[in-house]
Formats: structure tokens, sequence, C-alpha cells
């Protein structure tokens, strides 16, 4: 085992974690604590064990072949199922990044003490284009020091509220290894669905695949490839434990604070502390519905303004690192699947275009919980398009015929 090479290969884990760290997956994570307290940690920690295994497959995909998901789809399969495995791939990104406009309209919202409208900060996002192709100049490399930035951004942040709000260590540590969930019923199952929907991204198999190929490796050799096959393991286990703690702070934190909580409780505690916002909790004896907005507000209610900004910051870089994952993404399936090259800017625009037109209908003529709303349709749309990534990474790396003697044996 080598330090040096370990660093070499480090890279294309962490852009492939940003899938499990972004807005859809912070407001799973919230919804969770907040519906079931700490009884669906297993759940969670269960989906990224799942999530790793399968980023591993794709993986080994690419250093093996030499080829990404998408391209080996394009050689394996005929035109009629090649374009629906495309267009179902291009619906999840296009969702993806509808959540990353969301997401970051909603914290530039909460930044801003509301001063830019929500559909202000959908026009914002437009700038990420730009930032995006900026940063894509400079090489990969720098493009993945960017991105660990804005993980470590993510880190500190939800870190904060974590100290801030001490949850209880052993709820914590029952909630993740032992699999129960005593008195759930319906919300309980549909929160539990919904994290393996937001974890496990469709596109994400395509871009880890793709990744890899960042490295140069001499596949002739398998020692070589053995090797790159070890170090990409070793870095995607570093990488998702870190998504996955970042993940636990957010649950931990709802969980402890807002679980069986009611609108009057948080609506007494928002007035009392002169919360510009308190309007937004009616005074009833109904269970509180949190979301991304109402998230940011009630901590600010309960631990001070800081916690407001911290967790807005937290969710702007959310934000801003998934929707390049996502950029990246649609170029490797597009190019892969169909043989078109687009320049960067062309996908980006069209992407966004497309991502950005319906979440400004919404920010414009209907209310934040609405575009909350969509975010949750967006998160129960990706669990529907994940077989549509799963299938082919299972069915290739279990041919011989494609992965010669790496072939997955399950």
């Amino acid at each position: 085992f080598s330090f040096r090479k370990l660093w070499a290969f480090t890279g294309p884990g962490f852009l492939m974690s940003i899938a499990y760290l972004d807005p859809g997956n912070i407001e799973s994570d919230l919804q969770s604590g907040a519906v079931a307290g700490f009884k669906l940690l297993w759940v969670l920690m269960l989906a990224t064990i799942i999530g790793l295994l399968l980023q591993r497959l794709a993986a080994r995909l690419g250093v093996v072949t030499g080829l990404h998901l998408a391209e080996v789809c394009n050689r394996q399969y005929r035109k009629v199922p090649r374009i629906i495995l495309w267009l179902m791939v291009e619906l999840a990104i296009i969702g993806s990044d509808m959540q990353e406009v969301i997401g970051s309209a909603i914290a530039i919202n909460l930044l801003s003490m509301g001063k830019i409208p929500l559909w202000g900060g959908v026009l914002i996002t437009i700038a990420d284009t730009f930032v995006f192709l900026f940063l894509d100049k400079y090489g990969l490399r720098k493009l993945e020091a960017f991105f660990g930035f804005l993980i470590t951004i993510m880190a500190l942040t939800f870190g904060y509220e974590y100290v801030t709000v001490k949850p209880d260590q052993e709820k914590l540590l029952k909630g993740l290894f032992i699999p129960y969930c005593q008195n759930c019923g319906t919300p309980q199952l549909e929160q539990a669905v919904g994290i393996v929907g937001a974890v496990i991204m469709p596109h994400n198999m395509y871009l880890h695949s793709a990744l890899v190929k960042s490295r140069q490796v001499n596949r002739a050799n398998k020692r070589e490839v053995r090797e790159a096959n070890k170090y990409f393991f070793i870095e995607s286990c570093i990488a998702l434990f870190v998504s996955f703690i970042i993940n636990i702070f957010v649950v931990t934190v709802f969980a402890e604070a807002f679980f069986e909580k009611t609108n009057a409780d948080v609506s007494s505690v928002c007035t009392n502390s002169s919360s510009p916002h308190s309007s937004l909790f009616p005074n009833n004896n109904e269970t509180l519905e949190v979301d991304i907005y109402k998230g940011g507000v009630v901590l600010g209610c309960y631990f001070g303004p800081a916690a407001l900004y911290i967790w807005a910051i937290g969710i702007l870089a959310a934000g801003q690192s998934s929707t390049m994952t996502g950029t990246y993404s649609g170029q490797f399936v597009m190019e892969g699947f169909l043989n078109l090259r687009w320049s960067r800017f062309a996908r980006v625009l069209l992407t966004r275009s497309i991502a950005i037109t319906p979440t400004l209908f919404v920010a414009i003529f209907q209310d934040v919980q609405h575009l909350t709303g969509m975010n949750d349709f967006l998160n129960v749309l990706m669990s529907l398009q994940l077989p549509f990534a799963l299938i082919p990474v299972l069915t290739f790396t279990s041919l011989p015929a494609v992965m010669n003697d790496f072939a997955n044996g399950l």
C-alpha cells in the first residue's frame, strides 16, 4: 500500500460522492429525522453501502475496459433500447439539476433575509454555468480540489449544527445498528423509500465509470489494473464515508430537535425569538412538516440566526457542487449513447434551461412550499430511474466477454 499512489488516484470518488450530498439528499435527511427520529438511520447506512458496491462496479467497468458505462451500452445494445436508456438517464440528470436550482434559490433567499425572492435566486443559478466553465479550463485536478473545498464547507456547516444541537448518541447508535422502526406507519415508510431514491443516483454510475478514465492505467498489465481497482475502491470508501457522516449530521439534528414537534411549539419559539418567518407555522397542534427552507428557519428560531445562515451556506455549497457533477454526467452520457459531441457550454446551457424553466414558473406563481414539494417529487422520480442505470452496470460487470478476468461473479 502506498499513500502516494492513493493520492494519485484520489479525485473521481469525491466528485462522485457529491451526488450523495445534493439538495435532494439534504431534504430527504431532514424530513426522515423530523418524521421518524433516529429510526431510519440504518436505512441510510444500508443505502450508502449498496451505493458504494454499485459505484465500485461502475468504476471497475471503466478501469478494466477503458470505456464508460454509456459507451459500453452503445456497443452492446441495439438502437431502440439504447435510445430509451439515454432518455431515462437524461431525465434523471435534468431532475437532479432542478433540485440543485431549487436548493440554491432557497439558500440565496435565506442568506439575503428574503430580500432576493425565490425567482431571483433561480435566475442567479444561471451563473453556475459560467463558474463551471471557468473552472473546467484549469483541468480536472483543479476541479477536483474545488469539489473537495465544497465538501469541506458542507462538513463544517452541518457539523456546526450537529455540535450546536448535541443529538443523543445512544439513540444515534441504536438507530444505526438496529434495523427497527417501532410504531412506524406510512409517512415513515415513504421517508425510507425516499432515502434510497435520494442516495443512489442513477446517473452517478455513468459519471463514476467515466471519471476513472482520467488516470492512466496500462490495461494490458493485470497487476496495474488490480492496483487501480484497489485504490479507486479505497478512495470511494473514504469519499462515501465522509458523505455518510454529513448525512448523519443532518438526520440527527432534526431527529433530536424537531421529532414530534407541533406547529404550535415552533410558532411560539419563533414568535419569542422575533423571527421574521414566524408566520410560516400556523398555531395548531398538527405535527411539524419541514423542508430545506423551513429547516433553516426553525434552526434559526431555536439556535439563533447564526444557525440559519450556516445552514444556508451548507445548502448553497451542496447546490453548487451538484450542478457540476450533473453537467459532467450529461456530457459523458450524450457522447457515449449517441456519439454526439457538444461543447460543454452548449450542454450546460441546454440542461440548465430545461431545469430552470419549470422551476422559475413555480417560484414566480407559487410559494416555497410548492418549490420544496417539487423537490420531493424529484426524489421519487430518481428512485423510478434507478433500474435504468442498475441493470446495465450489473449486467456488463458480470459478463466475462466485457470484463475478461475481472468479471463480477455474483
